[in-house]
């Protein structure tokens, strides 16, 4: 099997060649990754040749519309989608309360929706709120020892009145992978429409949301080695019932009816740069001839492996510790690599000790809070978060353990 070139793949990141980076060893992923070389040369072109008002015939404005139009036709072949069924806003969060609004509109009193507290409170937040207009509201509850998601449990809370099922393809803190389909298909089957976030899954790998089958898909590109840019996947026909939340006139357009705030042109035409990577990564690795949704597959496969492979060891070592708690699987086939420790000393200030082996990792609650409750573990002591991605490299990991040593 082909090895990720883990030398190619760090040239691509200008992260790598900071000097105010060096000697230090990124562990706060999942909070945000760093930007790939190909975002910021298209965010730099946009914002010095191109950062006029888009789509007007002058050159300079027909050039900055084609590269946001770009951009949304690239990443759609990418997620294997219609481009019409993708659309930007300001963040993850902001899509989701859009979203929510949308659906307050057409739900009744009576209705039901499924919410997890599993879900970073970006995702369950915005619509635990529709309790307000008289929605009523389910929670599907993780084991409080795995913290995992059961689908006998969601059997149980499914009926005729559940409208919406939300939950996360991955958990911030446990890292669980979560059947997405499987889930998907047990909702619709109930009459239910599904809302993915995937914002903790992204990173790891851009998703075949065909594939998946869900309704409603949300990531975040500044997690994704790209800009702040929210991106939203809609099913066409569900995206034209739901309630126009944007200006009366872009009612007939899918892709604006839920963006109310006008778009951040030069983030939009910069996230053709994730695709850009994600081609120059592939193209390294196999050969050119194919899609953009195969090579976006064959790329995943390739960092998953990668991924494991450092994550092994990491697993391995904190199993063998009996003053940690790991949150989630134990084994790196099951999970992303975002591990999340509980600990006797409150985890922020374990954060701050790792600084000074070189380690930028993060200790607190995550907007988790709702799942440490879950799991009996304090909000105010927190977890600490430990998450890598495809770019990191074994000796940062092997430093990760020795930091570990050191400080616990």
């Amino acid at each position: 099997m082909t090895k990720l070139d883990i030398d190619f793949v760090r040239s691509q990141f200008p992260a790598f060649k900071e000097p105010t980076l060096q000697g230090q060893a990124f562990f706060e992923n999942a909070g945000g990754s760093y930007t790939s070389k190909f975002v910021i040369d298209r965010l730099y072109r946009y914002y010095t040749q191109r950062k006029v008002q888009p789509y007007a015939p002058y050159e300079a404005s027909r050039l900055a519309g084609e590269e946001m139009d770009e951009a949304r036709t690239r990443l759609s072949g990418v997620l294997n989608i219609p481009v019409n069924d993708l659309s930007f806003g300001p963040s993850t969060t902001q899509n989701t309360y859009v979203l929510a609004q949308a659906l307050r509109q057409m739900l009744n009193a009576g209705d039901a929706i499924i919410v997890t507290n599993q879900d970073h409170e970006a995702n369950t937040g915005p619509w635990r709120r529709l309790a307000e207009s008289g929605i009523e509201v389910r929670e599907w509850k993780v084991d409080k020892n795995t913290g995992f998601l059961d689908l006998a449990e969601l059997s149980n809370l499914l009926d005729g009145k559940v409208k919406l099922v939300t939950f996360p393809h991955v958990s911030n803190i446990v890292g669980q992978i979560n059947p997405v389909a499987e889930i998907c298909a047990m909702a619709q089957d109930a009459g239910a429409v599904t809302c993915v976030d995937g914002v903790s899954f992204a990173p790891h790998g851009l998703p075949d949301i065909k594939a998946l089958g869900a309704d409603i898909y949300l990531f975040s590109a500044y997690k994704t080695y790209g800009p702040h840019q929210g991106i939203m996947y809609i099913k066409s026909d569900l995206a034209m019932r739901l309630p126009n939340q944007a200006h009366y006139f872009n009612a007939d357009s899918a892709y604006k009816r839920f963006t109310p705030a006008g778009p951040d042109h030069a983030q939009i035409a910069a996230s053709a740069g994730m695709v850009d990577y994600i081609e120059a990564i592939h193209d390294h690795h196999f050969d050119t001839g194919v899609s953009l949704a195969e090579k976006a597959r064959a790329t995943l496969k390739l960092q998953a492996a990668h991924e494991a492979e450092l994550l092994a060891p990491l697993l391995d070592y904190l199993r063998g510790r009996n003053d940690v708690r790991l949150i989630g699987a134990d084994k790196a086939e099951e999970r992303v690599p975002t591990v999340a420790i509980g600990l006797e000393r409150a985890a922020g200030g374990v954060a701050q000790d790792l600084v000074k082996h070189g380690i930028m990792a993060g200790g607190g609650d995550f907007y988790a809070v709702r799942l440490l409750k879950g799991l009996g573990i304090d909000p105010s002591h927190g977890v600490l978060r430990l998450s890598f991605v495809h770019y990191t490299n074994a000796q940062e990991v092997e430093k990760l353990m020795k930091a570990l040593d050191q400080t616990l």
